[in-house]
């Protein structure tokens, strides 16, 4: 069965939206080179195969509902790993809260992390440990969707073909990423390039978590932790007034869409897998293959090889 048939009997009926070019997106530096990379951790799994594939075609999509369905259903499997492999984190985050004492590779994964995530705090102090469980946390589904569809024209811009970008994330060093072709003279940043579109989500998502941007954003989303409020795309595209020039006008745009093609759904489907937040049950989520098993009502347990 094609991506697209697969995606129109797995998710509610879309109805069309038509989507502008893309957006400015306030510079940040990405010390990682923008990759989103993970720090080692012995519990935290290989990739699967399926992480490293490139963007299919969406321009020979014709009809704008497959189009949708087909975008949707090869990203949601990402977004659910990408997410996956956060909750593993988090519980190992949590686990290490509750010791007496840490030992030296424990602090170093603590104090690594830190450093991705711009914390400022004394290692393993309470402070440290509050803001690492504030930014080291999921972005709900539909959010994603919603602004990877905007961002990269359904998977169809420039950025996202030639370098997998889907979220128009800059890079400031030479050779980093794609040269804008209206780039004002003077001006140095590039587009980033990655490697799959997979480590284009986990960069997006490490984006905001980190940047002072999106501090709204997860204020808001800890505001729901601490409340035991289900995290909602909607609710959180409100800490988005920075991530576009047009403010507000583009958080109510990425609220549209999400409203307009049911992505809301994705947040139900992904909460739902979540609610097991059991070692065993985020070790199979995040070693998934194939990835239609991470679409939604198809998460089982993963029996192929992965591949770091």
């Amino acid at each position: 069965m094609s991506a697209a048939k697969r995606g129109l009997l797995l998710i509610l009926p879309l109805i069309a939206f038509a989507v502008g070019g893309g957006f400015y997106v306030p510079p940040s530096t990405m010390d990682d080179g923008g990759s989103g990379s993970e720090l080692p951790l012995t519990s935290l799994p290989a990739l699967p195969k399926w992480a490293h594939q490139g963007l299919p075609d969406f321009t020979s999509y014709s009809d704008t509902t497959e189009k949708k369905a087909a975008f949707f259903s090869f990203l949601y499997p990402r977004i659910v790993l990408a997410n996956s492999r956060i909750l593993i984190e988090r519980d190992y985050l949590q686990s290490l809260a509750q010791k007496p004492e840490l030992s030296e590779d424990e602090l170093q994964w603590l104090n690594g992390h830190a450093k991705r995530l711009r914390i400022d705090a004394e290692p393993g102090s309470k402070e440290q440990f509050a803001l690492l469980r504030k930014r080291l946390d999921v972005i709900p589904p539909s959010l994603i969707l919603a602004q990877a569809a905007n961002e990269s024209a359904w998977g169809t811009s420039r950025f996202a073909t030639k370098g997998y970008n889907l979220f128009g994330q800059w890079c400031f060093s030479k050779g980093c990423g794609l040269v804008p072709r209206s780039r004002v003279e003077g001006a140095n940043h590039e587009v980033a390039k990655f490697s799959s579109p997979f480590r284009s989500v986990r960069a997006y998502i490490q984006n905001l978590n980190r940047h002072p941007t999106y501090q709204e954003l997860r204020d808001i989303r800890l505001q729901d932790r601490r409340g035991n409020d289900p995290l909602s795309g909607p609710e959180l595209a409100g800490g988005l007034l920075g991530y576009s020039e047009r403010g507000q006008d583009y958080v109510e745009e990425i609220r549209a869409m999400i409203q307009y093609n049911n992505l809301s759904y994705y947040d139900d489907d992904f909460r739902e897998v979540a609610r097991d937040v059991t070692p065993d049950r985020l070790q199979q989520l995040a070693t998934s293959t194939p990835e239609t098993a991470l679409l939604p009502g198809q998460k089982t347990a993963s029996t192929e090889p992965s591949d770091g």
